[in-house]
């Protein structure tokens, strides 16, 4: 009978220490995340009392962008960085452009330079009337003494144009000023070219007002102080060839000038005042001058017997 009474016993005392064991095991993670959150809600509601969550501190919940926003934006990237290629592969092309016309107009102006240096210089087709009227050639023989560069341009029938006075509203430095400049000495110097000398000296003396700052202007106020020399007023043509190269040594004609001032001044006379020009155009201008002036300074200075 003890046998059943102690198995009767010892069961239950193993059902009366079941709840201590079961009061007595550990949490699940379950179990102490579900407790974590109840005490985090108990803070918040204390932090927060109009019931806001803690890990948004008070802002909305809604995101900053949209997938749609975002794709949106991200096409209006892809539409700027295309745009900005365009521009910069035309930027690229204009300056291709633009380099080209710049040295085909170098070239032309180089061009023009040279026929129109070339033109300066040819010596007239001197006849048996001009020879009669003492009009000096550049041509030399071996029997006279070298003639005195001051050269007559023959006479050509042409028709009688009015002179065009040279007038525009460009600016100095605009591709328009330039053009309409050259084309204004052009004129000029065809005139002058063909005998018409009152027409030529109108003509370039308007170019000359009505481009300043341009590179010609130095050209048509020498051109014009050569036409006076040409037909005959000597005086007029120093006073014109003087102002040309005082008033800017640095141009281009200013050696021309000065040279032909000594000629204007052969014409009237003066060989000392000749022969200072040439002096000061040889100190002044020395190795620069142009090749056509450095061959023609020496008879120059013999026919006004410079020391």
């Amino acid at each position: 009978m003890r046998l059943p009474l102690f198995a009767s016993l010892s069961a239950i005392a193993l059902l009366a220490s079941m709840p201590a064991d079961a009061q007595r095991r550990q949490p699940t993670p379950e179990e102490r995340i579900e407790r974590l959150e109840k005490q985090l809600r108990q803070v918040q509601g204390r932090v927060f009392p109009r019931g806001q969550p803690a890990d948004t501190a008070g802002f909305s919940e809604e995101p900053a962008a949209t997938l749609t926003q975002t794709n949106q934006l991200s096409n209006r990237l892809d539409a700027i960085e295309q745009q900005m290629a365009q521009i910069l592969r035309a930027s690229e092309e204009n300056g291709n452009r633009l380099s080209t016309i710049e040295a085909e107009l170098a070239r032309l102006r180089a061009d023009q330079d040279r026929r129109l240096r070339s033109l300066e210089s040819r010596p007239a087709t001197g006849d048996a009337a001009a020879t009669d009227q003492g009009v000096d050639t550049q041509a030399e023989t071996a029997a006279d003494e070298p003639a005195a560069p001051l050269v007559s341009r023959p006479k050509v029938e042409s028709r009688r144009d009015p002179p065009v006075t040279a007038v525009t509203s460009a600016k100095p430095g605009d591709a328009n000023f330039v053009a309409a400049g050259e084309e204004a000495y052009d004129r000029g110097f065809q005139l002058w070219n063909t005998g018409r000398y009152d027409e030529a000296i109108t003509a370039l003396r308007a170019m000359a007002s009505s481009f300043p700052g341009h590179r010609r202007v130095s050209w048509a106020n020498n051109l014009a102080g050569r036409a006076l020399l040409d037909k005959g007023q000597a005086r007029a043509a120093a006073e014109a060839l003087l102002a040309n190269y005082r008033g800017n040594p640095k141009g281009e004609r200013a050696p021309d000038s000065l040279y032909y001032l000594g000629q204007a001044l052969m014409k009237l006379g003066q060989t000392a005042q000749a022969c200072k020009a040439y002096d000061e155009l040889k100190e002044v201008y020395g190795s620069s001058l142009r090749p056509q002036l450095a061959q023609l300074l020496p008879s120059a200075r013999a026919a006004a017997k410079c020391s």
